[in-house]
């Protein structure tokens, strides 16, 4: 089960939810948090939905579907955050994914709010946490001042004390045009592996990636294995990725489905800088 705004622009949100989970063998139960206006450039505005018709959408289902983990993405207003975590602690077993991201469509005044409500009341029901450094910094050290970005072991030690139990920390820099996503337990780093990196600009990678790993987890996977598939899986969708239209490039979550006779044309017009060549 997804909870995430939906995206009219099939860019991410519930639309990368859907895509992924279906791609990697798992049925999506989507649950709109949100309504976002927007292109595939940027996010105009968001539309809120009461939180009540949140809980409505995810009962009706619940109380017919077996479900076996879930994503939190999205949830648009701090009202939304503690119906749903009210819903998760009703189903403590059933593995979470949070995803730190789109804080940025939030205005000052309900960002402080909002990241303060999912400190209090998703993470600690959270069995994996990811996002990129920025994003997990702003969610996990909001009042962060160092020069420098705080550290991996910062980051996790500071995610444990809200009783997240694994951090995955995404598109980190490394060296010779690497990126690194690093998974991260209470005590060491549980996985470290490489990519290239993509010359193009991304929407929807990071609800692709979470949406995945979340489906994975689903089928059963252990962890790490899991982050292994989903990771790989994302790698795939961006060297697949493809301009919908004037905005960024999109990750294509069914490239496995791509014609093998397109395929040298899927190379040579491939925005994202990447061929269809499998790492």
């Amino acid at each position: 089960m997804y909870f995430n705004a939906a995206d009219p622009s099939g860019s991410a949100g519930l639309a990368a939810d859907l895509a992924s989970c279906s791609a990697v063998g798992c049925h999506p139960l989507p649950v709109t948090t949100a309504l976002w206006v927007r292109d595939t450039a940027e996010i105009f505005d968001t539309i809120d939905i009461e939180a009540d018709a949140v809980i409505e959408q995810a009962r009706a289902v619940l109380e017919d579907v077996e479900i076996s983990a879930w994503k939190v993405g999205f949830l648009g207003t701090v009202e939304v955050i503690n119906a749903v975590a009210e819903l998760l602690a009703d189903y403590s077993q059933v593995p979470l994914v949070t995803y730190a991201g789109n804080f940025h469509v939030l205005d000052e005044s309900q960002s402080d709010d909002y990241i303060k409500a999912m400190q209090e009341l998703i993470l600690p029901q959270t069995r994996v946490l990811t996002g990129n450094q920025s994003a997990l910094t702003q969610l996990l050290l909001p009042d962060w001042e160092g020069e420098a970005p705080p550290t991996l072991e910062a980051l996790m030690h500071k995610a444990h004390q809200f009783g997240v139990q694994y951090l995955l920390a995404t598109g980190l820099l490394g060296g010779d045009g690497k990126v690194e996503n690093v998974l991260l337990g209470p005590r060491r780093v549980l996985l470290r592996e490489s990519f290239e990196l993509f010359e193009a600009g991304f929407t929807g990678a990071g609800d692709t990636l979470s949406a995945a790993l979340t489906a994975i987890l689903a089928n059963g996977v252990k962890l790490d294995q899991a982050v292994h598939e989903a990771s790989e899986y994302l790698d795939h969708c961006l060297d697949f990725g493809y301009r919908p239209g004037m905005g960024q490039v999109v990750p294509d979550r069914f490239f496995w489905a791509q014609p093998a006779e397109e395929e040298d044309a899927q190379e040579a017009g491939n925005p994202a800088g990447g061929g269809p060549t499998l790492q």
